[in-house]
C-alpha cells in the first residue's frame, strides 16, 4: 500500500488552480507516474450518480465500485483508473468537484 500521510484533504479544497498546487506537489512526491490511481467519493444516492462518475472516468482501465449507505441516502464510489501524471489526477478531482454535494476523500 502506498503512503499518503503527507497528503491532506484540505490540500484539495476549492476549485481554483492555487488550491490544488500543494496537493499536486505532494502527490508528485509520493506517487510514481504513470499508475493506477484510486479515487474515493461520496454522493447523495441518485439514479444518475454512477452515470455521472462514469462520464468523468472514461478510460478503459477504469473500475468503479459502489457501496450504498445503511440508510440508503448516500453512495460511496471507489474509482480505480490509469493516470499519466499528477496533473491528470488534479483534473479528475476538478471534474468530480463540479458535481452537486460531492464529498472527496
Amino acid at each position: 500500500m502506498k503512503s499518503y500521510e503527507n497528503i491532506k484533504l484540505q490540500d484539495i479544497s476549492g476549485n481554483d488552480d492555487g488550491s490544488y498546487a500543494a496537493f499536486r506537489e505532494k502527490l508528485t512526491a509520493v506517487e510514481q507516474f504513470p499508475t493506477i490511481y484510486v479515487f474515493k467519493f461520496i454522493l447523495p444516492a441518485a439514479e444518475d450518480a454512477k452515470a455521472k462518475i462514469e462520464r468523468i472516468f472514461e478510460h478503459p482501465s477504469t473500475k468503479i465500485n459502489v457501496k450504498h449507505s445503511g440508510g440508503g441516502k448516500y453512495e460511496s464510489f471507489t474509482v480505480e483508473t490509469f493516470v499519466n501524471n499528477a496533473d491528470q489526477v488534479v483534473s479528475y478531482y476538478k471534474e468530480v468537484g463540479k458535481l452537486d454535494k460531492v464529498v472527496m476523500l
